[in-house]
């Protein structure tokens, strides 16, 4: 649940410099409420004047259309108008260029410069530092994606020392692409959780997503069934190992990675256990309203803008759900969205939903990941899981609410017979595992900490009562 939208915004100086071109790789540090992310305009010369594309290397888009350029007497000025960002900067005479980038009504300071720009440094304390006091191997496993197409999933396995046996878990991430620290908001948890877990005895299989670093396949066209079917890959991969002892393999899987892990274990009697971190327990169409509207009160949007947007999303979720047909779905889509708007009172927010925003968040609603999450219950492959299971979820997660999906989660493995089951709620903890004050996604970069170590005992010590 990791797939979040962020606003950018920027202000400028005057510089005037004539002449020079302007094409090439611009590149800057948009910095909203502490966080820090890469813009990269690249920007060509055309016959009638420029052309450009923009990447967002830290949230995994790249070559995103700039849909307008013009530069003129040292004025760039850049849009993507179906994202609605606008940028404008005068060129210096120290060769970069001083500007404000827009979104939604929301303005920060961005500089571009065409020599390569670097993050400030960033405290993450609990990040470990090598020598690691134990083994750590490189590795790299492969399987036939439904018997076609082979796929190479490359990762990192530590054991507690490079002789003996050990039980051992394969992490699994959340929602979006993600190498296999799961690097997010300048945080790398799974490093984190892979270096307590070994230091405490565990060997610990992570690795980068399909179609993500140097793993090989399409991410893209991938749902949370293809993943499950890499996972079940690693748990093969343990199995040859002759440092795992191949009755104690387990899986730990974050946000939608706990849906993956209970669909693993649902179909494979080799997974001895499972820990849910932030798991859901709710259809996803029902964690996506949740998540908008939890995210929304606590960012102070009233509860009339809030009831608005639930209901435009509750008629996209539910036309997803009853579709057959990914064509026609994207012309309900459309014509939903172009008839919402007619009723918008607000001319600025009416305004964001022009063709080129429709035609984005159509194809965005319509992807196979969405489209998949959309429809899944958890609850149908968690009736099915027999071994013990973990969950916990954060106090203050608000895009896993935790209370609602603890009590699914447990419903769920109750009907199906489980009696192997433990919940718990750990307090003033965020869907990272952080501790926080508000819960919203744009403290996760600010937090220094990156998981929290009450929630790390919490996993441990279950393991050691539970499994070993």
């Amino acid at each position: 649940m990791k797939r979040l939208i962020f606003l950018f915004i920027i202000g400028f100086t005057f510089l005037n410099v004539w002449g020079q071109d302007v094409a090439g790789d611009w590149n800057g540090i948009l910095k909203v409420q502490n966080i820090q992310l890469r813009l990269v305009f690249h920007i060509r010369k055309t016959e009638s004047g420029y052309s450009a594309t923009m990447d967002s290397p830290d949230q995994q888009a790249n070559g995103t259309p700039v849909t307008s350029v013009s530069y003129e007497n040292a004025v760039l000025k850049l849009a993507v108008a179906h994202a609605n960002i606008e940028y404008e900067g005068i060129l210096g005479a120290d060769g970069n260029i001083t500007g404000t980038f827009r979104q939604m009504g929301h303005s920060f300071p961005l500089n571009l410069s065409q020599q390569i720009v670097e993050k400030e440094p960033l405290i993450r304390p609990q990040e470990p530092l090598k020598p690691y006091p134990y083994y750590e191997e490189e590795v790299a496993f492969e399987h036939g994606e439904d018997g076609v197409n082979t796929i190479t999933l490359a990762g990192t396995l530590t054991l507690p020392q490079k002789d003996g046996v050990f039980p051992a878990v394969v992490l699994i991430s959340g929602s979006g692409a993600h190498d296999r620290n799961e690097e997010i908001m300048g945080h790398k948890p799974f490093l984190v959780l892979s270096d307590y877990l070994t230091r405490n005895g565990i060997a610990v299989l992570r690795f980068d997503d399909r179609g993500t670093a140097a793993s090989t396949g399409d991410f893209q066209t991938a749902t949370g069934y293809d993943f499950s079917k890499d996972v079940e890959a690693g748990v093969r991969y343990l199995q040859t190992r002759k440092e795992i002892n191949k009755k104690k393999i387990g899986l730990i899987g974050h946000s939608e990675g706990g849906c993956i892990a209970s669909m693993v274990a649902a179909r494979n009697k080799d997974v001895a256990f499972i820990v849910l971190l932030a798991g859901t327990g709710l259809r996803g169409d029902q964690i996506l309203l949740l998540q908008q509207d939890l995210i929304a009160k606590v960012s102070g949007i009233s509860e009339t803008n809030r009831n608005q947007s639930m209901n435009i999303n509750e008629g996209l979720f539910k036309r997803v759900l009853q579709a057959t047909d990914t064509k026609q779905l994207k012309a309900d889509l459309t014509d939903y969205l172009k008839q919402v708007v007619q009723t918008i009172p607000d001319v600025a927010y009416k305004e964001m939903y022009n063709d080129n925003f429709i035609a984005t968040s159509v194809n965005g609603m319509t992807s196979p990941w969405m489209q998949y999450f959309i429809k899944y219950d958890p609850a149908l492959a968690l009736e099915k899981v027999k071994c013990p299971v973990l969950a916990i979820n954060g106090e203050k997660d608000l895009q896993v609410p935790a209370k609602v999906n603890l009590d699914a989660i447990k419903a769920a493995l109750t009907k199906g017979g489980n009696k192997r089951v433990t919940t718990k709620e750990l307090q003033r903890l965020n869907h990272l595992f952080q501790e926080c004050n508000t819960g919203l996604p744009t403290e996760y970069a600010n937090i220094e900490q990156t998981f929290s170590p009450v929630a790390l005992n919490e996993i441990l010590t279950w393991m050691k009562e539970n499994i070993f």
